[in-house]
């Protein structure tokens, strides 16, 4: 997956939320202040102020070369966003609140597009994430499927795709690379890895492994279905949550997730399996990094746009915190297969050249000129010149 891009650079944390309808509340303020109160609240820096101007981020009809601060405009309808890793939320789309928007992937982002997110940090155990929505934020490097929308042009080394149909017996597409990717890719000291194998056998075990790991990381988006734990077990709200927790503990002993809101109040989530509670990204516990996100959104020290939140937990946050429960259960029940999984013997090196995947060494790329003379190249091997 040659083209790579770096994560959206927000700027400003208000421009992105857990719930769009927090978001509409802040552009609202922001349109409303003028003068030297709407540049308090729009927090500018060197690269984006309110008298500055951007294009429209393609696909979106906010945003213009006019300056917010003579004319904001038609407030963005809200789109979803990868914020951190298995956090999902919302952001406003307009091109002249966002430092560094990444107009090249707002062009191909459509219903055919999956963007693979590299590890920030590159354990031995990180895994590569996939997300259907853009990535934005303390990411790794992103690499989509498609250079194209439509998915007209996967994003995968020339060749590559025809060479592994001839030798595996089957037509290969893009989704079934990344489907290998995410089953045999490692990190490792060049970046993240990826082995080919030479067995037809080895690739289709690895294509069922990766299409379950990508229905897992997808939760449902592009109108598949939302994963569920084995045996029929489900997270549910056993006691209603408060009107605003503030705190998240874990019960190992029956499985429950308690949602704490001071002075006894509890609302409580169960079955939650340990594994879901001890999943770890970058060292932090995925649970509770998703809990500290959304309590940011009621922090009495909050100042500007920051401060305006929801007056009450949302429900759809419920119904999120209930998925990602269980994404975080499957994952770790995938993972010792996935850490067990074996490519087979690689392809080798004079193979993917030969199908144009690797180029040619550089003293078999000289000029065609003596067409009868040869050079001894490295290893005893002979290039015609």
């Amino acid at each position: 997956m040659p083209w790579t891009v770096g994560s959206l650079r927000l700027g400003r944390s208000w421009v992105a939320a857990p719930d769009p309808a927090t978001l509409r509340a802040r552009w609202a303020a922001l349109a409303a202040a003028d003068g030297p109160e709407r540049e308090r609240l729009f927090r500018p820096t060197r690269a984006r102020t309110p008298g500055a101007g951007a294009a429209a981020l393609p696909g979106q009809r906010a945003g213009s070369t006019a300056r917010f601060a003579d004319t904001p405009g038609t407030r963005p309808d809200p789109v979803r966003i990868l914020r951190e890793p298995f956090d999902e939320q919302w952001l406003l789309p307009d091109q002249r609140l966002i430092d560094m928007a990444r107009p090249e992937l707002w062009r191909v982002l459509d219903e055919h597009q999956l963007f693979a997110v590299e590890p920030a940090q590159t354990p031995r155990s990180a895994a590569l994430l996939v997300t259907a929505h853009l990535p934005a934020g303390r990411l790794g490097r992103i690499r989509p499927l498609h250079r194209r929308p439509g998915g007209a042009e996967p994003n995968l080394a020339p060749g590559l795709q025809h060479l592994l149909g001839e030798r595996y017996g089957t037509w290969v597409t893009p989704e079934d690379v990344l489907c290998w990717i995410l089953a045999a890719g490692r990190p490792g000291p060049r970046g993240y890895e990826v082995p080919l194998t030479a067995d037809a056998a080895r690739w289709r075990a690895g294509l069922e492994l990766g299409h379950r790991l990508l229905s897992v990381q997808l939760r449902g988006a592009r109108g598949g279905e939302a994963p569920r734990l084995p045996g029929g077990r489900r997270p549910y709200v056993r006691s209603a949550l408060p009107a605003w927790p503030r705190e998240l503990s874990y019960d190992p002993g029956s499985e429950t997730l308690s949602i704490g809101g001071g002075a006894g109040e509890a609302g409580t989530v169960s079955p939650v399996p340990a594994a879901a509670w001890e999943y770890e990204v970058q060292g932090v516990r995925a649970l509770e990094a998703w809990f500290t996100a959304r309590l940011a959104h009621r922090d009495p020290a909050a100042e500007g746009l920051d401060a305006l939140g929801p007056a009450q937990w949302p429900p759809g946050w419920t119904s999120e915190l209930l998925a990602l429960v269980t994404t975080l259960a499957l994952l770790t029940e995938l993972d010792p297969e996935r850490a067990a999984f074996e490519p087979g013997p690689p392809l080798t090196t004079a193979e993917l050249r030969a199908g144009g995947v690797l180029p040619a060494p550089p003293w078999a790329r000289r000029p065609a000129s003596v067409l009868d003379h040869q050079e001894e190249g490295p290893g005893g091997q002979f290039a015609l010149l």
